[in-house]
């Protein structure tokens, strides 16, 4: 048996290709996730009167249900769009890599942009329909896209760090859209158009800024057989000259490889050696969309206003909820390297748990004592302080880790389509819950949370400072498969998978 190879020892640093690179891609896709999630929650009466005052051109009358429809289907077209470009993502990184993604995705985004501007000049409610389910697809394939591109780019000692990053800048979108959406700002019967069509602004400035920066070295090492470019692109990602380490592990990473091919999403159902990665992604992805946390930023002002705030106040409440939702996703970027991954999650959950019981109490409470606004105020604040921390941002960061280069395409597919079913799911039939339920409609949600809490205890493994072969090694023996690394003779093998009594060994 020979010695144990070890790769990568030397600690990367955040460059200013690197940290360029991250702002770009983030600010370009992620601040318009962020922000189309939230646009429609303070101009939502003007917007339902215009849908009123069309109906009525037409001749025809809108009932009360017939309007909450309407506008829940408004609402939930745009996850509708982001589980359909999840669907494209896989393709699309494999044939124009990560960098080319993000490029090609930005049609998604200045088309609807465009067609939300003028829906009111053309007095047509339903452009807006259309455009809300095809800015979503640039959502489904940038929420997925962006992790996986700059968890390719980071080193391991940053890579939780920088993949939280396009989670704060969709706090930093969704914010954004409520600073707008203030009455005297453009959350009014006049401006509300304008404050539709401003997310192609970012998708402009991606695509003018984004092609001088690298694409991943992984992608153009692995799966292109590029060294030399996946090599220059390393040196001015890393800094230095001496890269060989870095692309030694990726060299392991590609050989271990060859034993599984390059993995459909099929494939990856019925991988064994990687049963309990998926079964991860699936419940993590479930229990950050279902645990009611976009019924929070799509009907933000109805839940303020159940709750008691006073009217004219509901807006800058909801600023100021936005405000704590950045503000803890921002602490997160810190506390990810230094807490881990697992860690963050367990608190993030059990705290949205807490939040939804409790708010549960003081909405049911609300009529009998005069201050539970308050307390139903501060309840929904620890919820975004909860999830801003860990059920947020976390999951796509492990998503990145516990999948390898061949299948990590199917398995963000994967997971973002489950993402934009469940926030589908949610948009649509929140108001319905709402209205059926009132006050104990969090208490679905507050179960949600704590099986997630459950199973991340006792399932999910730490992955901070790891290479993404380590991770592998941690569920092998969940999974019963086994990675071995040797060297021998002066030789490499990589013993693949070792699955039902198989060894597949590769050497170089």
């Amino acid at each position: 048996m020979g010695k144990n190879i070890s790769v990568g020892e030397r600690e990367g640093k955040l460059t200013l290709v690197l940290a360029l690179a991250t702002l770009v891609s983030a600010f370009g896709s992620s601040f318009q996730y962020g922000y189309n999630v939230a646009v429609v929650n303070s101009p939502a009466l003007h917007m339902q009167r215009f849908y009123a005052r069309v109906y009525e051109s037409r001749n025809a009358s809108l009932t009360d249900s017939s309007l909450t429809l309407l506008w829940s289907l408004t609402v939930s077209m745009y996850p509708l769009g982001g589980f359909f470009g999840s669907l494209m993502v896989a393709p699309l990184v494999n044939n124009l890599g990560r960098k080319g993604t993000l490029l090609f995705n930005n049609i998604f985004s200045i088309g609807p942009a465009v067609m939300m501007g003028v829906s009111e000049m053309v007095g047509s409610f339903e452009i807006i329909i259309v455009a809300r389910f095809i800015v979503g697809i640039c959502a489904g394939l940038s929420s997925n896209v962006v992790p996986m591109y700059l968890g390719e780019l980071a080193p391991k000692n940053l890579r939780g760090a920088i993949g939280i990053v396009p989670q704060l800048f969709i706090t930093v979108g969704i914010l954004t859209a409520q600073v707008f959406g203030v009455r005297s700002i453009l959350g009014n019967a006049e401006s509300w158009p304008i404050m539709l069509a401003l997310t192609g602004g970012p998708a402009v400035i991606e695509l003018l800024l984004l092609p001088f920066f690298p694409e991943s070295p992984r992608y153009m090492l692995i799966q292109k057989g590029d060294e030399n470019n996946a090599r220059k692109a390393l040196r001015r990602l890393r800094g230095w000259e001496e890269v060989d380490e870095e692309l030694l592990e990726m060299r392991l990473e590609e050989q271990s490889e060859r034993a599984e091919g390059q993995l459909s999403v099929l494939r990856l159902f019925t991988f064994p050696s990687l049963r309990w990665q998926l079964l991860s992604i699936i419940f993590m992805n479930m229990g950050q969309q279902l645990s009611g946390v976009n019924a929070v930023y799509y009907y933000a002002d109805s839940i303020f206003g159940s709750a008691g705030v006073k009217e004219n106040d509901v807006q800058y409440v909801t600023v100021g909820t936005g405000s704590v939702n950045v503000l803890m996703t921002f602490v997160a970027v810190f506390m990810v390297e230094a807490s881990g991954r697992k860690l963050l999650l367990l608190i993030g959950f059990g705290i949205c748990c807490a939040a939804c019981l409790l708010l549960t109490a003081a909405l049911s409470l609300q009529e009998s004592l005069h201050w539970m606004p308050y307390v139903s105020i501060a309840c929904v604040i620890i919820y975004v302080i909860g999830h801003a921390i860990g059920p947020s941002p976390i999951p796509t960061v492990i998503t990145t880790e516990i999948f390898r280069q061949s299948s990590r395409p199917a398995a963000f597919l994967v997971a973002g389509s489950v993402h934009w079913l469940c926030n589908f799911t949610v948009g649509l039939v929140f108001p319905f819950l709402e209205k059926g339920l009132g006050a104990y409609s969090f208490i679905i949600f507050a179960f949600i949370c704590l099986v997630t809490l459950i199973y991340i205890w006792v399932v999910i493994p730490e992955t901070k400072n790891t290479t993404f072969l380590e991770i592998s090694k941690l569920f092998a023996k969940r999974n019963k498969v086994e990675i071995v690394l040797e060297a021998e003779d002066c030789e490499l093998k990589v013993r693949g998978v070792r699955d039902h009594g198989e060894d597949l060994i590769t050497t170089f």
